[in-house]
Formats: C-alpha cells, sequence, structure tokens
C-alpha cells in the first residue's frame, strides 16, 4: 500500500511530510537505517509517537510495526504521551544529583504541579502542544559534568543550575519568552526541534548556519585541553610494532 493514502494515517500527515519522509529515506543506502530520523520527523508533526506515527513508519521503511514499536520503546527521546510545547529534561545521574540535581528536579515537579500534587516524570504542566506547556523529565546523563547541575530544554543545555534558576527558566517559558541557552543554538520548541533532529532546518540560510555553528563547548570543558597546549603537552606516541585486531568483514 502507498504510504500516502493509508486510510490508518492521511488524517494525521500530509503530503509534505510523507515527501520529507521520502526525502529522509533517500539519505540512507538501506530504507531502515532511516528509522530513528523518521520518528523525529513523526514527532515534529504531533509531539509524541503515536499508534499512527508507528504505522507511518512502517509503511515507509517496509518494516512491521513490532520492529517500529522495539526502537520507539527503547530510545527514551521517542514520547508515547503527547509533550509540551517545551521538553525540559533535568539531569538526575550521580554527579548533577550530588551537586543539586535532584533539588532541581523535585522543585520544578513541586512548582509545576497542580493542587499541592507535584508533576511527575514526563507528565504536561498545560495542555501539551499548547503555548507555555511543559513536559518535565529526569534525565540520564546529559555529558555536561563540568557544569553540573545541567537540564536541557528542548535538548539544549541550561548550565550550573539552582533550584530558583531552574523555577525561573520554566515560568519565562510559560510567560512565551525563549532564554538563550548557556550555549548552542537559540532556543525553539519542542516539534520544531523534532524537525531539525529530522535533518530539516530553516529555509533561511543566515538562520539556518547560525543554528548549526553556535558555540557547543565551554570554557569549563576545554580548559585542560587549553591547558596542554599552552605547556606543550603531548600524549605519548602509539608504538608502531602494536599489531591491531583483525576485524571480521560484514
Amino acid at each position: 500500500m502507498d504510504p500516502a493514502t493509508d486510510p490508518s494515517t492521511e488524517e494525521v500527515f500530509d503530503a509534505d511530510i510523507h515527501a520529507k519522509a521520502r526525502e529522509v529515506i533517500a539519505r540512507y543506502p538501506h530504507s531502515r537505517s532511516a528509522l530513528l530520523p523518521l520518528l523525529h520527523l513523526v514527532q515534529s508533526v504531533q509531539g509524541y509517537v503515536s499508534r499512527e506515527g508507528i504505522t507511518f513508519c512502517a509503511r515507509h521503511l517496509d518494516l512491521s510495526e513490532a520492529e517500529v514499536s522495539g526502537v520507539v520503546t527503547f530510545y527514551t527521546m521517542y514520547k508515547r504521551r503527547p509533550c509540551g510545547q517545551h521538553l525540559v529534561s533535568v539531569c538526575t545521574n550521580t554527579l548533577c544529583a550530588a551537586l543539586g540535581g535532584d533539588a532541581v528536579y523535585r522543585r520544578l515537579c513541586e512548582h509545576l504541579g497542580e493542587d499541592g500534587r507535584p508533576l511527575g516524570h514526563e507528565e504536561t504542566a498545560g495542555t501539551p502542544g499548547e503555548q507555555g506547556s511543559i513536559t518535565i523529565e529526569h534525565a540520564e546523563c546529559l555529558a555536561a559534568c563540568d557544569l553540573a547541575p545541567v537540564l536541557q530544554v528542548n535538548y539544549e543545555y541550561f548550565d550550573n543550575q539552582s533550584p530558583d534558576s531552574a523555577v525561573e527558566l520554566v515560568d519565562a517559558l510559560r510567560d512565551g519568552d525563549r532564554p538563550a541557552p548557556t550555549r548552542g543554538a537559540p532556543l525553539t520548541d519542542f516539534r520544531s526541534a523534532e524537525l531539525q533532529l529530522a535533518g530539516f532546518f530553516p529555509e533561511e540560510a543566515e538562520q539556518s548556519r547560525s543554528d548549526v555553528d553556535a558555540p557547543t563547548a565551554a570554557e569549563e570543558t576545554v580548559r585542560g585541553a587549553r591547558l596542554a597546549r599552552d605547556r606543550g603537552w603531548t600524549a605519548p606516541a602509539m608504538p608502531d610494532d602494536v599489531a591491531l585486531p583483525e576485524v571480521e568483514q560484514k
């Protein structure tokens, strides 16, 4: 069946999304390799991966829905419930937790909750997808231990957070503001971020380059490398006679 005429998905995904799906698939020598970006494309439309989204990917890639579901349920970036306009991910892994990440997460859950009930993991304050709605999650390591505690908004970094600064951040998001991340691309909404993860950037070249070329390394991250450069430190050379293990041909 032509995915574009599948009655189970045609009310959700329009011709433009089907065209984008075909463009994604054409990037890969094997169509099934396109599943991950295709799932991000689905989330850019619905804000999560629905049953229709699973069917959409399966039809385009000639996979079973079970195969697609197995991937969706394995990776935490694919959501099974509609996300808010902004996804706030608080790192609660070891170092962030020790430096206050647990306190940041707890404070945000209490602040975004209603009637004395704190918000839970992957729950949303407000109506998902609408202006100012916030979905919160605790996340495993966000790879920014030198800037702990950290959180992300739609996968952009906000470093060196505290419970108070995190509350100020989510309040600004709820008011419609888009504070500048500590580093990385300018802040956008969750669905637009998902479209970029699928490989589609703004058509306006200058804006697109600013998103891609935005600074991603903090001073704390590169300080060791700069110190080594300034002092002329180098790693020991690899001996020439070390035999590398044979790699089985696939």
